[in-house]
This record gives C-alpha cells, structure tokens and sequence, in this order.
C-alpha cells in the first residue's frame, strides 16, 4: 500500500501499470542506473554491458529497476529494447535527477530481501550476485560490497587508476585496497539488507554527491556492520579528461564537509590534508621568503614524481598522473 501510495502521488501515469511494477516474486536485486543531470546520465555507451551482465548472472531470479534522469541519447531506447525480452527488468524516471532520490526510488520499489546498487559505469565479475550472497551468508554483516578496481578504455583512464590505487591520491581508505577483506566504514556501491532502513532511513537527498558515503557512516554509526569482500568484483570506469575529473571531484569535496558534519565521529586524517594543502599553496607567494617554506612542496613534486616514474607507463602516461594527482587535490 505504501508503493501504491508513492506511486500515485508522484508518478499518477504509472497507476494503470502497478501490476506490471509489483508483481508477486521473490526477487533478489535492484539495479540502478547513475541518473546525475551533467556528466553521466547518457549511458548509452556503457548500458548495454550492464543488461548483458544481469541477464547472464546468477541468480536467476532477480529484478532490475533502471532509474533513467532524462537521458537525452538513447539510453532508454536500448533498455526498451531489452525490456521487450526480459519481464524482469524495468525502467523509471526520476524527475528530480539527483543520485539519492534515484537510489531511494529503487530502493522502494524493489521487493528482494537484497538490494544491490549498480551503475552503468562500471563493470562485474560473473559472479557479484552471488558472492554479495555468499558475504551476506557468512559474515552476518547488514552491508556488504567489494573494493573499487579501476578499468580504463584510453590512457587518461589508466594513468588515473596509478593515482587511484595510490596513498599519495586518496589516503588510506580501504575501499581501495583490492586484497583487503574485513569489517569497514564504506563499501563500493554497496549491497543492503532492505530491513535495514527501517533504522537507518533512506539516502540524504540533499547530497547530490557522497550519500552513499554518509548513509555508510550513518548506518555504521548506529551499529550496522559493514563487510567489504575483495572477491566481491567490479571495475568503475573513470572519467576520461581532465575537466571531468576535476569537476568531479570538486562537487565530491564540496559535499564532502557536509557529510562530516552530519557525521562528525568518522571524520579522518585523509579528509582534512586536502583543505590544509590548498591553504598552503594559497600563502605560496610568502614561502619564497624562506626556503624552508618551500620544503613541503618539493617533497610533494618528489613523491609524485617518484610514483609517476615508478608506475612503469608510457611517457605521455607519466606526464599525466603528475597532472592528476594535483587536480584531485585542488579540487
């Protein structure tokens, strides 16, 4: 009754077809496509990968809920297209754009015990569904996931993953340690026994960036026990140039304070280095007073240069993590 209520409330078009949305099963996984209004709402070259993964995985008997934020290409053209043959996956639209309001949609409307985050950007072994199963199984944890692998289509793309997998680019967090296995504070994407909203809540939407990090450090603060399997696999595909990355990343680190203050008993280390750096480069104009001054940043040239040189890529390759690691840390 709760779903028949959302629905007519907010998309009265679908009222004639809830028995097409809410039909009787026991499904297992609710999909959802990246539906932010800039850089990654077309998915054209990315969803079919997605559907062939789903339709292919095991468990049989599962769901998939696209939610679509007004793609323009044709995106919802070729999910049409699969639709037609597969009664278990379905496409919505999220009139408000934004991730968490996506998640949340999915997340009501799904009707598995498990809920699994997907995004057409990335990725999965054959085996997601089930190894997310199997965690679940013998961890008793209420989220689970994998660490965050990089796959890269061009050399942007690969110089990044250097940056990525790297202390030096994003600190310590064990979302980026392929081989780490244990109770976490953060998963990738993440998989969630759907009862555990009922103590959490849902996504914030007021974050149009980092909800999936503040529900984590909310359902963890509380007492909800986080698993992260390294043989829990997907691969994210980066962003593809420099502009991207860096806006990217802008908007993380803008959202990234709020969520420490909703939040403030997972505030670490590695988020407060970033803000003291630009603080630094900002007084740069006074450090030639002294050469002392100017010690922090050789050493940090120095390292970077020392992981580029290390990293065993092209030249050109090279060129481009000194590049990043900088981009990312500004923004």
């Amino acid at each position: 009754s709760d779903c028949y209520v959302y629905v007519k409330e907010n998309y009265p078009e679908r009222v004639p077809f809830l028995n097409y949305f809410f039909t009787e099963g026991n499904y297992f996984a609710a999909g959802y496509v990246n539906g932010l209004p800039s850089f990654n709402f077309n998915e054209e070259k990315y969803i079919e990968e997605l559907l062939k993964f789903f339709t292919s995985s095991k468990p049989d008997n599962k769901e998939l809920i696209i939610i679509d934020g007004g793609s323009t290409d044709k995106t919802k053209e070729i999910v049409f297209e699969w639709i037609k043959n597969y009664d278990n996956i379905k496409l919505i639209h999220n009139q408000n754009k934004t991730v968490p309001f996506a998640l949340n949609m999915g997340i009501r409307e799904s009707k598995g015990e498990v809920i699994v985050r997907l995004d057409a950007h990335s990725r999965y072994s054959i085996d997601y569904f089930e190894k997310i199963i199997e965690t679940f199984e013998t961890t008793n944890a209420d989220i689970v996931g994998g660490p965050t692998r990089i796959a890269y289509k061009d050399d942007f793309q690969e110089a990044y993953s250097v940056v990525f997998y790297s202390k030096m680019g994003f600190g310590d967090s064990k979302v980026h340690e392929t081989n780490f296995n244990g109770f976490t504070d953060h998963v990738t994407f993440g998989a969630w026994k759907k009862d555990i909203f009922d103590d959490t809540g849902f996504f914030d939407t007021e974050l149009v960036r980092n909800q999936d990090l503040e529900f984590h450090y909310r359902a963890k603060s509380i007492g909800k026990k986080i698993f992260m399997n390294s043989e829990i696999k997907l691969w994210y595909y980066p962003r593809n140039n420099f502009k991207d990355l860096f806006f990217q990343n802008y908007k993380n680190g803008y959202f990234k304070p709020i969520v420490m203050k909703k939040i403030n008993s997972e505030i670490k280390l590695r988020h407060l280095i970033p803000p003291f750096f630009c603080i630094y480069l900002a007084g740069f104009p006074v450090f030639f007073l002294s050469f002392l001054l100017i010690i922090p940043l050789l050493l940090y040239i120095f390292i970077i240069a020392f992981i580029a040189h290390n990293s065993k890529l092209s030249f050109n390759k090279k060129i481009n993590i000194l590049k990043i690691f900088p981009a990312i840390h500004i923004a």
